[in-house]
């Protein structure tokens, strides 16, 4: 049987086989295109072999499965959406006023990053084993665990309300980061179950949008909820308000899901799921399919030069306002503002380049632009941070975030194309994994050099891995394996000069 990393398919004379019998005259075709999801119920965006709708020279063959793209799939995407944006929010609803929290509760400015960078900790350990359960037990059970470990940890910091209370309020923190574990790397997944081979891209970016909504309310609502007064009790107060919003919106979100979200569609989106439905568990093997991963060279470089990207977002995020109030004392609420403006322009860049990606498929220079694009956006940040001006950090901070959010559903989308025909949400997962580990080493070495040499020099760092992270992407070689798989099966018209409908099957697959 053919093996994932032979470089060549040799298939049966393409004028022979007729309907469904290019099956028997290849019978290595599935192997090589088809990977079973979770208990063989679905597809991952990367292993699908779709007839493209809408061209007449593509039509199905007799025999073939119905398929259907149902209306609700948008409840599905718009509901794991919320739950994201939910678990995003309370990432960054200590980081955007860290000043009053370490006022309040007696800790010194290292101690409330670290209730940002938990979530960025805990990722890290996790994610073999979430990928095993997503594999298991299928997308619901997943995003079920994950909204339950959402709203019991914003239960848990309502306990948190006191001076002498911070590790009570470190534990709830480390139990909502248990949560993103469970939804980071979901809206790829997500978009495959459920939505047709046209809109997965731009499925994949609404997915993603989710999460960005939550950190843009993230840098908007806590400045507001809790502002900057002398008074503890009114503080304590303040912050308490703040947690109960947050842990009744989990609660109401954790009982939508019980009751509305499910697992797949009763009809496959595409042919390739419904193949995948008839397939066996037992002929994928996970450890085999991570093993795949780690040997794939432009993957693997896509993963630190992805984990540099979304990594320096992570630590920008994370002492924005520590940078603001340098620069512009008492101006706890506009940095929260500066830091909404930067994930709103991130969230239209990367529904535009979702859009982009369906339309075009050009997957590395796409990339490779909006990381070059970044790298400048953080240049102009970095140069116009101290000029006096909010306005001015206004225009550049959204420059800024408009490519390096914009940014995130690229890669998830170009991993998927690299690393056919394995599971998307592993090739995510590993992302993630890569985002989370440097956006620890930034944040902590970036608050350093923010703390002794001031907001230049600690820009000017992130600049450096950035203008690095742009120069491996140049080196990333475009295989789009998931493209070459998509145009690898072609059903004749039938109305065409035989009045037979044929398939021709190509002579070769590089994989």
């Amino acid at each position: 049987m053919p093996q994932i990393g032979d470089t060549e398919r040799s298939c049966a004379d393409p004028s022979e086989p007729r309907g469904d019998d290019w099956m028997k005259t290849a019978p290595g075709l599935a192997s090589i295109v088809w990977s079973p999801g979770p208990l063989g119920k679905s597809l991952s965006t990367s292993s699908r072999l779709d007839l493209v709708e809408g061209d007449p020279q593509l039509r199905p063959a007799p025999g073939a499965a119905e398929t259907k793209v149902y209306r609700r799939r948008w409840v599905m995407l718009v509901l794991f959406s919320a739950v994201s944006a939910s678990n995003a929010f309370m990432w960054l609803q200590y980081g955007i006023v860290s000043n009053i929290f370490t006022r309040f509760y007696g800790v010194d400015p290292l101690a409330v990053d670290w209730l940002s960078m938990i979530y960025l900790l805990t990722y890290i350990p996790l994610i073999l084993p979430v990928l095993w359960l997503l594999d298991r037990r299928g997308v619901r059970d997943v995003v079920l665990v994950g909204a339950a470990f959402n709203c019991i940890g914003a239960w848990v910091k309502i306990g948190s309300v006191g001076p002498e209370l911070f590790a009570v309020t470190f534990f709830g923190q480390f139990v909502c980061s248990v949560a993103t574990v469970f939804v980071l790397g979901i809206p790829s997944y997500l978009a495959s179950v459920w939505f047709g081979p046209r809109e997965v891209s731009t499925a994949c970016s609404v997915g993603v949008l989710g999460n960005q909504l939550g950190i843009a309310i993230g840098f908007l609502l806590p400045p507001i909820l809790v502002p900057n007064v002398e008074d503890m009790d009114e503080l304590a107060g303040h912050i308490r308000n703040m947690f109960y919003i947050t842990a009744g919106v989990a609660t109401f979100l954790f009982i939508l899901v019980i009751i509305v979200f499910q697992e797949r569609p009763e009809l496959p989106p595409t042919q390739a799921q419904a193949r995948a439905r008839s397939l066996p568990p037992e002929q994928y093997s996970y450890l085999a399919s991570i093993l795949r991963l780690v040997r794939n060279r432009p993957f693997m470089l896509l993963v630190v030069t992805y984990g540099l990207n979304v990594g320096c977002f992570y630590a920008v995020g994370t002492l924005l306002n520590r940078m603001i109030i340098i620069h512009y004392p008492g101006e706890e609420v506009n940095a929260g503002r500066i830091g909404l403006t930067i994930v709103i322009a991130g969230m239209v860049g990367s529904l535009i380049c979702g859009i982009w990606l369906d339309k075009t498929k050009t997957y590395k220079q796409t990339t490779l632009v909006v990381y070059f694009m970044s790298l400048v956006g953080m240049v102009v940040y970095t140069s116009t941070l101290s000029l006096g001006h909010l306005w001015v950090v206004f225009v550049t901070a959204g420059s800024l975030g408009f490519f390096m959010t914009g940014y995130l559903p690229l890669g998830f989308e170009f991993a998927v194309e690299l690393t056919y025909p394995e599971s998307e949400g592993t090739s995510s997962g590993l992302l993630n994994c890569s985002a989370q580990v440097f956006g620890i080493i930034f944040t902590i070495c970036q608050g350093k050099i923010i703390d002794t040499y001031g907001t230049l020099p600690g820009n000017i760092f992130l600049c450096v891995f950035l203008l690095i992270g742009a120069g491996l992407t140049a080196l990333i070689k475009s295989d789009l394996r998931r493209q070459k798989a998509n145009k690898l099966v072609k059903i004749a018209d039938p109305d065409s000069v035989t009045g037979t409908p044929s398939t021709t099957i190509l002579r070769e697959f590089k994989c």
